[in-house]
C-alpha cells in the first residue's frame, strides 16, 4: 500500500485518531509520518516528558518543609530539583529527604509500607515481620467476626513469633 499523503513510497505507519468524535485513519511512509510528528520515538519521547512532570507534581504537593538547600551527599540533588523533574536522584536521596519524600510517597502509594511480595533474598527477620502483620490482621478479623477461639489462639501465635512466647495456657 502507498503512502496516502505523498503517494510515492510504501506505507508503513498507520495512524488511527478520534478528535472531537472524528475518526481518522491514514497510512503513511516513513518520511511522511516523521513530517506530521506521528512514530513511535515521537509516542513515547512525549510520554516520558509528560510522566516527569506528573511524578513531578506529586512531589511538588510536599515542597520542602526545611528551605534551606541541603543537597544529597551521594548525587548533589536538592528536593527542589526531585519535586521539579519527579525524578529521585539516588537511593541516598530516599534517606536524605525521608520527611519531605513521606507525604509524596503517601499520596501516590496510598501507604508507606511495602505489602507486596517478598523478594527471594529477603532476611529472615523480614519474612519474620511480615509473618507477624499477617497474623495481626488475623487476629482483628477474628475479634471483629467475634471468633474468640481462633483470636485466642492467633494472639498466643503472635508472642511466639514475636519472641514472648512464654504464655501461660489456661
Amino acid at each position: 500500500m502507498l503512502c496516502e499523503l505523498c503517494g510515492k513510497h510504501q506505507a508503513t505507519t498507520y495512524s488511527k485518531t478520534i478528535i472531537n468524535g472524528e475518526y481518522t485513519e491514514m497510512y503513511l511512509c516513513s518520511e511522511c509520518a516523521k513530517a506530521k510528528g506521528i512514530g513511535i520515538n515521537n509516542i513515547f519521547s512525549q510520554t516520558a516528558t509528560d510522566f516527569s512532570s506528573f511524578l513531578g507534581s506529586f512531589f511538588g504537593g510536599g515542597l520542602p518543609s526545611r528551605t534551606s538547600a541541603t543537597r544529597c551527599k551521594s548525587c548533589g540533588s536538592a528536593f527542589t530539583d526531585i519535586a521539579r523533574s519527579g525524578k529521585v536522584g539516588c537511593a541516598e536521596c530516599y534517606s536524605n529527604f525521608y520527611e519531605e519524600l513521606l507525604p509524596s510517597i503517601q499520596k501516590i502509594h496510598g501507604n508507606i509500607q511495602h505489602r507486596g511480595k517478598i523478594p527471594t533474598g529477603a532476611s529472615a527477620e523480614v519474612k519474620r515481620k511480615r509473618d507477624i502483620e499477617k497474623t495481626k490482621r488475623e487476629l482483628e478479623q477474628a475479634v471483629k467476626e467475634e471468633n474468640f477461639e481462633l483470636a485466642v489462639k492467633l494472639r498466643d501465635k503472635i508472642k511466639e513469633m514475636e519472641g514472648g512466647g512464654n504464655h501461660d495456657s489456661n
